[in-house]
């Protein structure tokens, strides 16, 4: 094992809301993902999710009302079962590393056109 250089692993791919796995770590996969906009509503019955920010201001509302606003170098843990939906604020590119179960489905149960099945190794 090699170490890891996170820029330039952002640098090699721009496609949004499809997340690419850098590394697995008892269980867990290491993403990293590229978002504009937002994702569907969604939940993961059995999965805790960690989203942490690397560039630009990514949100997380959630049925309650609230929104978590997340900055670079700030973190939120999403609890297995709590739906959310992930958005960007202005519009802007966000990056993100995610920390989840490998296996997770990225939209949970539902089904949308931003849904990735299949995640890439890079």
């Amino acid at each position: 094992m090699s170490k890891v250089n996170i820029q330039e692993k952002f640098q090699l791919f721009n496609d949004h809301w499809s997340p690419k796995i850098i590394g697995e770590l008892n269980g867990q996969h290491l993403k990293l993902a590229k978002v504009q906009g937002e994702l569907v509503w969604h939940d993961h019955a059995k999965e805790d999710e960690l989203f942490l920010v690397y560039k630009g201001i990514f949100c997380l509302d959630f049925r309650d009302g609230t929104t978590v606003e997340l900055h670079p170098g700030e973190f939120h843990i999403v609890p297995k079962g709590v739906e959310h939906r992930p958005w960007t604020k202005g519009g802007g590119e966000v990056w993100l590393m995610l920390i989840e179960p490998a296996g997770i489905k990225h939209t949970g149960e539902v089904m949308d056109e931003k849904t990735v099945e299949t995640y890439d190794w890079i």
